[in-house]
C-alpha cells in the first residue's frame, strides 16, 4: 500500500488454521504489495476487524488528527482505537496470526471472509458477513 491511493477490493472466503492464522490470498498480497511484512488489526464497526498496512494506517491517523484536540468524542475515539490496535507480522507464507482478543470481539471461530474496502481490509466471521449481506443487499444500488 505504498502508493498514495490504495484500492483494496474483493471478497475472499478463508479458513483460519488451527493456530488462528489467516493466509492472505495472493490477490490481496498483490494489492497490498508483496513486500508488506506487517499489518495492523483493530476493532471495526458492525463487529468486524479492520486491517491496515502501515501506509493506510498513517493516512487514517492524519485524517483523525484533523479533528481538534478540544473535541472530546474524537479524543476518546482516537485513544481507544489506537490503544486496542495490534500490529501483526506477515510471515513468508503470507500468514498472519490474528490476536485472540480481536477474534473474540468479532465472534470469529474458523470460517471468515476477508473483504477489500478501498483503503483497508475487513475480516468478518463468515456467518455474520452472510447475515450482513442479506440485510443490506436490497438497499444497495450501484452508482450509474
Amino acid at each position: 500500500m505504498g502508493e498514495k491511493y490504495m484500492l483494496l477490493t474483493g471478497t475472499h472466503p478463508r479458513t483460519l488454521d488451527d493456530k488462528k492464522r489467516l493466509t492472505l490470498p495472493k490477490k490481496v498480497r498483490e494489492q497490498l504489495g508483496i513486500d508488506t511484512r506487517q499489518l495492523f488489526f483493530a476493532q471495526g464497526v458492525d463487529q468486524c476487524l479492520w486491517v491496515y498496512d502501515k501506509g493506510g494506517l498513517e493516512r487514517l491517523a492524519e485524517k483523525l488528527d484533523q479533528t481538534p484536540a478540544s473535541d472530546a468524542e474524537a479524543r476518546v475515539y482516537r485513544r481507544l482505537f489506537f490503544a486496542q490496535m495490534e500490529n501483526v507480522d506477515v510471515d513468508r507464507a503470507g500468514r498472519v496470526l490474528v490476536p485472540e482478543r480481536l477474534l473474540v470481539y468479532a465472534g470469529i471461530k474458523s470460517e471468515v471472509v476477508l473483504i477489500g474496502v478501498r483503503d483497508h481490509l475487513e475480516l468478518w466471521d463468515a456467518g455474520r458477513w452472510q447475515r450482513y449481506l442479506g440485510e443490506n443487499k436490497a438497499s444497495f444500488e450501484p452508482p450509474v
